[in-house]
């Protein structure tokens, strides 16, 4: 149940897109064991120049997720590791072009709808 915010490149397939988020999404699924319908994600397209990702070219992506603590680091070592492999599959972006941060907060930093943080309820 990670928020994901997902930079690519500007101009690219809707295909493309959707194989980043299926490569994500499956990812973050197998290595820390969230449920098959959690998947929240934001996809930005951005101008090359504005994708600043050290002097890298060519195809490249930013992710940053935000989720509650309590994720072993393992998990998140298994998750950068299962991520770019499954990005180097399809659509094809090459392992040392994929940034990942990951940040944690609370139950209480949460709310799905309604103005109610739904895990402290």
């Amino acid at each position: 149940m990670p928020l994901v915010n997902i930079s690519i490149l500007k101009g690219k397939s809707p295909e493309y897109i959707k194989a980043v988020g299926d490569a994500i999404n499956s990812a973050v699924i197998e290595t820390m064991d969230f449920p098959d319908d959690d998947r929240y994600q934001i996809i930005h397209e951005v101008e090359p120049h504005c994708l600043q990702y050290q002097d890298r070219q060519g195809d490249r992506i930013m992710m940053h997720l935000i989720m509650r603590a309590g994720r072993a680091n393992k998990a998140k070592q298994a998750f950068y590791a299962k991520a770019v492999e499954n990005l180097a599959k399809d659509p094809g972006i090459d392992p040392e072009n994929v940034l990942i941060t990951i940040a944690e907060n609370h139950d209480i930093d949460w709310s799905f709808q309604d103005g109610v943080a739904q895990f402290v309820v």
